[in-house]
Order: structure tokens, then C-alpha cells, then sequence
């Protein structure tokens, strides 16, 4: 089978299937990404594009975002010929919506069966946009905000098939689109991301070996979206009450998604000027490699997730298969997969205090985070484990063939 799969970034949510399908002698497997580093992957060949210029800055802010979109699928339209003129036509095709890297597919192989990775649909009310007050948004967003799907609906009109991950970002797609949608999550590697009781405290440049509780949070970087203000003004109360706990932030210093703090500073140099808190006690990692970053979650006293309803992270799903206790949000995409008391303790995204004291809770009650631990693993186990959902996803594509 030739296999073609399109994504701005390398190999994204297309690891596991891409690698499978790779090891297949008889498929011949592409990946055309504007990522040129973050390595390679065995048998596939990586094919990277870059568009020509960005959107004008005369362009209508409104607009402007589709007109990137077009100049980015005229970069791919650019390295689909090339592919088509050697004489190799993919059985099927799988890009990223939204971005515009598949926008033109059809137009170069127009027999060949399309499925877009239906990430996030933006809608104004109901989710990420209008969640929080402190960030209210002016009409010229909202506007903006809907304009900013043009390129995902072009997608849409043209695909054969769509997946997305959960059923909560399914619901956020047009009705209209949702029957062709299916809900297979990317899966979690769950013979990786286990427990490890005897696993060391011992971190490049951090030792916690004499540490008794060590609360975490994982995320791509330091903002709004996924409650690092909340998580910090939480911490305030919490190292009060707890003089032995410290506290391990795997996270980029950078805003990843949502609004940026005051003055141009990043969110973490903004609560460091305006809490009070003993910061010594706060060990900011960056971003970490898998082995390390998997030593983490094994050595967490308390996880800790916070999220906007918004794209849900893998970071949840993993920090739940490798056992951990772990302190939600209670909004709707973690409540697809948490239920309060069940796997996990949910508690109100904005109010501080409580997030405090869920952590507190946890860290208190060893019978109770037994059981909701052993329930964390195997809710990972029984509906995103990666051994269960990549046969789904090759089938989905075998299906097309």
C-alpha cells in the first residue's frame, strides 16, 4: 500500500500508525511536514515543504489565516506533483485539517481516498473562547474567530473521511460533517507509560530523593489554557500547609495556546512577580525527554490537570496509565475520560482555593488514591490503550483501499 500522510508537524499524532504501517515490506509510506528537525522515523520517507511567504500584513485580519492556509497547500500542491510526476499515487491520504496542508489534495489525486485528522473546530460559545471572564472576548474576535474554520470547511467538503480523538471534540465539528467523522483516539503506549514503584527520584540536575510528596503538571508550555495561573495561585496555599511537598512543572516557559500576560511577560516570570510562595520548592524542568519525563509521572505523590474545554492533552491520558492520582478540572473533555472519585478527583477550574484542597485531599487519603490509581490504569487500559485502538486506526485505512 502506498500511504501518504500530510501534517505540519513531525510525526505528530501519526507515530504509531505511520511506524506500523512503515514496517509493512510491501508499503511504501511518505510524510510530507514542514518540520525539518525533531528526527525521523525507519521506512518513512520524510518529504518537507515550506511556503512561499506568510499572508500580507495588508491582508484583512479576518482572512488573514486562510490566505496562510492557501500558501501552505500551494507549498504541498508543489511536492504532490513532483511525487505524481515520478509516478507514485498514494492509496489513501491523511493530513491535518485546518491548516491548509490538505486543502489541495484532491485536486492532485483526485481518486484517491482523503481522511483529515479532525483536531478542533473553532466555535465562539460552548468551549475554550468563552470560558474564562478575566479574558472577555470583543466582537471583532468572535467574527475573527469564525472566519478562522474557512480552511477546515474547504478540508471537509473534500475529504472521504475524517477521525478525531474524543467524542467531546467530535461534538464541536458542524453537524453536518459529524456522520463522517469517526472518534478513534491516538492511543497510549500503556506497556510505557506503567507504574514503576521503585522508580528513582532522581531527575538531570534535580535530586527529590528525601522527598515525600511531590505534586506535578505536564504541558507544552506555561499558560492560560491549561490553568498554569490557577495551578500557581493554588501552590500558594498549598506549600503553606505542606512544608515537605515540592512541586515539579514539566513545561516550556512560553504561551502554547490562549492569551499572553500583561507587558510581554510569559506567564511564569508574571506569577513569579506576583506571588508569594516559596518558589525554592518549585522545580521548573523545560521540556523533557520521554524517559525522563515518564520518571516524573512514576515518582508523582499528586498530578495535576487543568484545561479550558479545549483539545484534550496526552499528557492526561499518560500521567492515568502510569498510575497516577491525579487532580482534574471539571470541564467537559476531562470529564469524558475522569469520574470524580471514580479514577480521579475533578474540581472548579478557577477556584483556587479548592484545587488546594483537592490536592491536599489526595495526598491525605493513601486508601482512596490506591483505588483511584489501579481505576486511572485501567480506564487507560480498557479504552485508550494504543494495542487496542492502532488495529482500529490500519483498518480505517484498509477500508478506503
Amino acid at each position: 500500500m502506498n500511504i501518504l500522510f500530510i501534517h505540519n508537524n513531525f510525526p505528530a499524532q501519526y507515530r504509531h500508525v505511520a511506524a506500523a504501517l512503515a514496517n509493512n515490506p510491501n508499503s511504501k509510506v511518505g510524510f510530507i511536514t514542514q518540520n525539518k528537525s525533531n528526527g525521523d522515523l525507519p521506512g518513512v520517507i520524510k518529504l518537507v515543504f515550506q511556503p512561499a511567504r506568510k499572508a500580507h500584513d495588508t491582508t484583512h485580519l479576518y482572512v488573514k489565516q486562510f490566505e496562510n492556509a492557501v500558501l501552505e497547500a500551494q507549498a504541498v500542491v508543489r511536492i504532490l506533483e513532483q511525487l505524481k510526476a515520478k509516478g507514485f499515487v498514494p492509496d489513501v491520504v491523511c493530513a491535518h485539517t485546518g491548516w491548509g496542508c490538505g486543502m489541495f489534495v484532491k485536486d492532485i489525486f483526485p481518486n484517491t481516498p482523503l481522511i483529515m485528522y479532525c483536531e478542533w473546530f473553532t466555535r465562539f460559545r460552548g468551549g475554550d473562547l468563552d470560558f474564562d471572564p478575566a479574558f472577555p472576548a470583543s466582537l471583532d474576535d468572535i467574527l475573527r474567530f469564525r472566519t478562522s474554520n474557512a480552511a477546515m470547511l474547504v478540508d471537509l467538503e473534500a475529504c472521504d473521511g475524517g477521525i478525531t480523538p474524543t467524542h467531546w471534540q467530535h461534538s464541536r465539528f458542524p453537524k453536518a460533517f459529524q456522520p463522517i467523522i469517526q472518534v478513534i483516539h491516538d492511543g497510549v503506549d500503556t506497556e510505557y507509560f506503567r507504574p514503576q514503584a521503585l522508580a528513582t527520584r532522581q531527575l538531570p540536575g534535580l535530586d527529590l530523593s528525601g522527598v515525600r510528596e511531590i505534586v506535578t503538571y505536564v504541558s507544552r508550555g506555561m499558560d492560560a489554557y491549561r490553568g498554569f495561573p490557577q495551578l500557581i495561585e493554588a501552590l500558594s496555599r498549598l506549600l503553606v500547609r505542606r512544608p515537605h511537598c515540592h512541586v515539579v512543572i514539566v513545561a516550556d516557559d512560553r504561551v502554547a495556546y490562549g492569551p499572553k500576560p500583561p507587558k510581554g511577560q510569559s506567564w511564569k516570570s508574571w506569577m513569579q512577580a506576583s506571588v508569594d510562595l516559596d518558589w525554592s520548592r518549585v522545580h521548573f524542568t523545560g521540556s523533557l525527554p520521554y524517559k525522563d519525563y515518564l520518571k516524573v509521572l512514576q515518582v508523582s505523590s499528586v498530578h495535576v490537570y487543568l484545561t479550558r474545554p479545549f483539545v484534550l492533552s496526552w499528557s492526561l491520558l499518560e500521567a492515568l496509565s502510569t498510575g497516577c492520582l491525579v487532580v482534574a478540572s471539571d470541564t467537559a473533555p476531562v470529564r469524558e475520560v475522569i469520574k470524580n472519585g471514580v479514577n480521579g478527583l475533578l474540581v472548579d477550574f478557577f477556584d483556587t482555593q479548592a484545587i488546594a484542597n483537592r490536592i491536599e485531599e489526595a495526598l491525605d487519603n493513601v486508601a482512596q488514591g490506591f483505588v483511584l490509581r489501579q481505576n486511572a490504569r485501567e480506564t487507560v487500559m480498557a479504552h485508550y490503550a494504543l494495542a487496542k485502538l492502532l488495529p482500529q486506526q490500519l483498518q480505517l485505512l484498509q477500508a478506503y483501499v
